[in-house]
């Protein structure tokens, strides 16, 4: 897909991953549609990517519930005239142990809400974007792309039931739509990061961060850009889809 001039939606556009590859966009004069939560993070990236030439316009919208989702990709649909693409990158963590045992004794077990919410926001909210992205595709006849952030973690992490499971969910998902879908020239992939330096990292201890860095191969964390960079190469290349891409510097050889 020549990314000029179509329309890309991106979900949790509003700081981290998320706005890298909505600023990467934008350099490559795609229009964007920013979705969030976050409205002051929504506003500060709608501006960077005015500021690098692109079209973008902000949308208030919960990924994990049905309603809002639907009324916010008609109004994409409406505002900008079609959707071209979709950057399912919306996501939270709630990250605990599946039970906690001190001595014999059971300290603490990963509540439901903590389960739900990850999975609502993390494999629902991917569903109900998908869903929508591919409808408006489909009606329109023009084909499409839809990119699922996945992560390493869909192997399983400790610490991570709920996480690792919607992440799992999400690449399993992105293979079947991949073989409904390609008869509407309608792709989908996934990106699965390894650890990348995002706000979440930039809040731990430089001692952590060099001891995470020491367990990869390549003794780095990577860089948002490089996840960036492994989407804009998914839209341009027409002959991938049904594949995840492990951008983790070797983490999981």
């Amino acid at each position: 897909m020549d990314i000029n001039g179509k329309t890309i939606i991106v979900t949790g556009a509003g700081r981290g991953l998320g706005r890298e590859m909505a600023l990467s966009l934008a350099r490559q004069n795609a229009n964007l549609a920013l979705v969030d939560l976050d409205e002051d993070g929504l506003s500060q990236s709608q501006a960077l990517c005015e500021k690098a030439g692109a079209k973008a316009i902000a949308y208030k919208a919960n990924v994990a519930d049905e309603g809002s989702v639907i009324d916010s990709f008609k109004k994409i649909k409406n505002d900008f005239g079609h959707i071209d693409g979709l950057i399912n990158n919306a996501g939270i963590i709630r990250d605990g142990l599946l039970v906690k045992e001190k001595n014999g004794v059971i300290e603490k077990r990963m509540s439901l809400q903590a389960w739900q919410s990850v999975i609502d926001v993390n494999l629902t909210g991917v569903f109900l974007c998908g869903r929508e992205a591919a409808t408006h595709m489909i009606e329109q006849k023009n084909g499409g792309v839809i990119i699922n952030i996945s992560s390493v973690s869909r192997a399983g992490n400790m610490g991570q039931s709920n996480y690792s499971a919607a992440k799992a969910g999400v690449a399993a998902m992105t293979v079947s739509w991949a073989k409904e879908l390609a008869r509407h020239r309608i792709r989908a992939a996934a990106i699965a990061p390894g650890f990348i330096r995002t706000e979440i990292l930039d809040a731990m201890k430089p001692e952590a961060l060099d001891k995470m860095a020491q367990g990869i191969p390549l003794k780095r964390i990577g860089k948002p850009q490089e996840i960036a960079d492994t989407a804009l190469f998914i839209f341009n290349n027409d002959y991938i889809t049904g594949r995840v891409f492990e951008i983790d510097g070797g983490l999981r050889l």
